[in-house]
C-alpha cells in the first residue's frame, strides 16, 4: 500500500467510554516516528494540548469518536491524525488496544482529563465487562 505524503503535525486523540480525551501532539525527537521514538524514554515529546487550532481540535476529537463508534470499541481507543499546513485533519489509523506504559499516550491525556492511573485502568476494566 503506498499513500501520499501528507506534511503537518502529528497528533493522537483517545477515547475512553464515550469521551474524547486532550488530544496530545507527538514530535519526535529522531527524523523519524519509529520503535525507538515510540518506546524509549525521551525518544518524542508530547505537546499538551496539541499546538493546532481550536477547530482542527474539535474535529479530531470528533473524528476519534465517530472511529471509536464506528468500529463497535466500548471502553477505549486512540486515534491517529496528521493536522495539514490548512488546518484540515487526516485521519492515519485507530489503534484498539493502546499501549499503558510510562511513555504510552492514552495514560498521558487520561490524567490531563483528571484521572489517575489506577482510575483510569479501573474505568477501562468497568468498560470491558460483558
Amino acid at each position: 500500500m503506498a499513500e501520499k505524503f501528507i506534511a503537518g503535525t502529528e497528533v493522537t486523540a483517545p477515547v475512553l467510554d464515550s469521551q474524547a480525551l486532550p488530544v496530545i501532539e507527538i514530535v519526535p525527537r529522531s527524523a523519524f516516528y519509529d520503535f525507538k521514538a515510540k518506546y524509549a524514554k525521551g525518544g518524542s515529546e508530547h505537546v499538551l494540548p496539541a499546538r493546532i487550532s481550536q477547530k482542527a481540535t474539535q474535529e479530531v476529537k470528533r473524528f476519534a469518536l465517530s472511529a471509536h463508534r464506528a468500529l463497535g470499541c466500548r471502553a477505549y481507543s486512540r486515534s491517529d491524525f496528521i493536522v495539514d499546513r490548512a488546518g484540515k485533519p487526516h485521519f492515519l489509523e485507530i489503534n484498539t488496544v493502546p499501549g499503558m506504559t510510562e511513555t504510552s499516550l492514552f495514560p498521558e491525556s487520561a490524567k490531563a482529563a483528571g484521572y489517575s492511573f489506577p482510575e483510569m485502568i479501573l474505568k477501562v476494566i468497568g468498560l470491558s465487562k460483558s
